[in-house]
């Protein structure tokens, strides 16, 4: 792969006398939060609503996917169309999928065509760490960072020593998973490869309108991801990072396709062929005792290629992306510290559809000022785009943190939040279903934290929240781009982790009202209330846990006519280390097999043949051998 070529020049560096104190490491802390200022900082010290994923959480979990585990954070919703694979409608705190930027390691991975960010196509294998950013942050990433951030580690090895790892699972739908890892290192140089192949016969996602609709809808992702990082001292350090997911996802088109010649609708066995792609170089230096800088150098791809297996038909949508950042970290004195640093991305476009425009690029500068003292904490923020299609963009924001006592903060914040309209909204060439004259969507949040760690084994985080969105982007009747939205969103989260005889519980709930300024109507695909909570033990080798979620119903369609119905999911799962080398592991998910929906796949006639949910998997198992030989 020509990713690997750039990574290659990096096994020949010279060897340091010392190891510096690298991101590597940070990336297994549980306690510390790396996206919200693009640094390493506690968790407790951010000024951002935060959940992290470890690795030990991610094994523990047992999750089929990066959107399975999002569906535990507190006011985060997935609604996906279908099984493995599906394209999911990812909202956090009542925003839109589109209005929620998607990083892998520091790099944007959403199609710019559509807004969506390939989530699904990441293998959950290849993953470190994932952390979830709760508000605007804007002022740190600029456009899509309206609703909050996701940001996706790949693998790291932070020990010294070879260590091979090899996995084999199987399950539910024919289902097989497959992954085989490297990392080591010394005390300079540390790096990781691994690569998994997962398959699947899938489920039928549709209700069949078509005969070829009956069939079930097969998922099939081949991954690589490679970490490389070298200190030459304790003030310089390089790295590179890579992910690549491609592979095949099957789905059902009920409106079917028009066929000219019989001049009738006929029936669509359509897949999608996928690449999700991500690579980054960084260097690390501290220049003094006051200044850390780091340069980072990106490019992501999302390539998407639809077919049909009954015709001859076929579209290509691929969209690149070639990126700069520079952050310089600055401590001025005791009290005292400043975030420098500028952006600087071009978005191109290749495909079977000539749109009027294929390119546009966004630069933008950025600082950040925070002031600590033992009474109060400031962090005041601003952010100037300046974006090739629709000019300049401020962004501004600020955070007061009252410490209560010890063990208790209080934090009021204001932020501003803007994203731009996709190639597809700005571009098509069909100006029926194009705007070139589109502005950004931009939001206003306030919120109000409370922090507290009540016992030694009991954490509690909760917020109150309001988000204006103004100038948001909808289709009007003729199905063209329009800026004449405006919602309101309030919304209450909670999180308690709690430690009791041994028992280890992680409890999430949210309750949302979304809502349509102009019309009063409930934001589609929103559910008001959500309850997520996980239970898990260890009984020396052996685990066994509990994952249970409550969602409220929803409207699947902004005038409230199609209804979703609320549902509640069990889940179980245990493990075994048989030995130091070998684990085995099983899971249970929809123990109770329920027959639930979070998605419909008609939206404008509710007396359409079509008009039905999309189908989830039923009760599914997965079991897994992990094989972790010593050298």
């Amino acid at each position: 792969m020509k990713y690997l070529r750039l990574a290659l020049p990096l096994l020949f560096l010279p060897s340091p006398a010392l190891l510096a104190d690298t991101r590597d490491q940070a990336l297994k802390l549980p306690d510390v939060v790396i996206s919200a200022n693009r640094q390493v900082q506690a968790r407790n010290d951010s000024s951002a609503a935060n959940t992290v994923f470890t690795r030990d959480d991610i094994d523990r979990l047992q999750p089929t996917s990066v959107t399975d585990l999002l569906s535990r954070v507190p006011g985060v919703q997935v609604a996906p169309t279908g099984g493995r694979g599906s394209l999911p409608g990812i909202s956090i705190r009542g925003t839109k999928s589109a209005q929620s930027l998607v990083l892998v390691d520091g790099q944007r991975i959403a199609n710019t065509t559509s807004g969506d960010s390939g989530l699904q196509y990441l293998n959950i294998d290849q993953i470190e760490r994932v952390e979830v950013l709760r508000g605007s942050r804007s002022v740190i990433y600029g456009s899509d960072a309206i609703g909050g951030v996701i940001q996706v580690f790949t693998r790291r090895n932070a020990e010294q020593g070879l260590q091979p790892r090899v996995k084999l699972g199987f399950g539910s739908n024919q289902t097989w998973e497959r992954s085989v890892g490297l990392s080591g290192g010394d005390e300079h140089t540390r790096f990781n490869l691994g690569v998994s192949l997962d398959e699947t016969a899938g489920i039928n996602s549709t209700h069949e309108s078509f005969a070829s609709d009956g069939d079930h809808d097969a998922y099939r992702n081949q991954s690589i991801s490679l970490n490389l990082s070298h200190s030459f001292s304790d003030e310089l350090e390089l790295g590179f990072n890579l992910l690549d997911n491609r592979g095949k996802s099957e789905y059902d088109n009920s409106f079917g396709r028009y066929d000219f010649s019989t001049r009738q609708s006929v029936g669509q066995k359509p897949y999608t062929d996928y690449t999700v792609s991500s690579a980054s170089g960084y260097v690390d230096a501290t220049l003094n005792e006051h200044w850390q800088s780091r340069l980072e150098l990106g490019h992501s791809e999302n390539r998407d290629t639809k077919r049909d297996t009954l015709s001859d038909d076929f579209s290509v949508f691929n969209t690149y992306r070639d990126s700069v950042n520079w952050q310089n970290d600055l401590t001025l004195d005791e009290q005292n510290s400043l975030i420098l640093g500028g952006d600087w991305y071009e978005d191109r476009f290749h495909g079977s559809t000539t749109f009027t425009e294929n390119s546009r690029w966004n630069r933008a500068a950025f600082a950040q000022h925070r002031f600590h003292s033992e009474w109060f904490s400031t962090e005041l923020g601003l952010r100037r785009d300046q974006n090739q299609q629709f000019g300049g963009q401020n962004s501004w924001s600020g955070t007061l943190t009252l410490p209560i006592n010890a063990d208790n903060d209080l934090l009021l914040s204001y932020s501003e939040g803007f994203r731009a309209p996709t190639f597809n909204d700005l571009y098509y060439p069909d100006t029926k279903y194009s705007n070139p004259n589109l502005q950004p969507e931009t939001s206003k949040s306030y919120e109000l934290q409370w922090r507290s760690q009540l016992s030694d084994s009991t954490r509690l985080e909760a917020s109150l929240y309001r988000t204006d969105l103004s100038d948001a982007i909808i289709l009007d009747r003729n199905s063209k781009p329009q800026n004449v939205a405006s919602a309101r969103i309030n919304g209450f989260e909670g999180a308690l982790k709690q430690e009791l005889f041994g028992w280890q519980g992680n409890l999430g709930v949210a309750i949302i009202d979304p809502r349509d300024r102009d019309t009063g109507h409930t934001l589609a695909r929103r559910a008001r209330r959500t309850v997520s909570l996980d239970l898990d033990r260890q009984f020396d080798q052996f685990g066994v846990g509990a994952s249970w979620q409550a969602i409220s119903r929803s409207y699947d369609d902004e005038d409230n006519r199609n209804r979703l119905g609320g549902y509640a999911l069990l889940g179980l799962r245990s493990s075994w280390a048989l030995n130091r080398e070998v684990a085995l592991s099983l899971k249970v998910d929809n123990v109770l097999d329920k027959t639930y929906a979070r998605a419909r796949y008609s939206y404008d006639d509710p007396d359409f043949l079509n008009n039905q949910n999309y189908r989830e998997e039923g009760r599914v198992w997965m079991f897994g051998v992990t094989w972790t030989p010593e050298t």
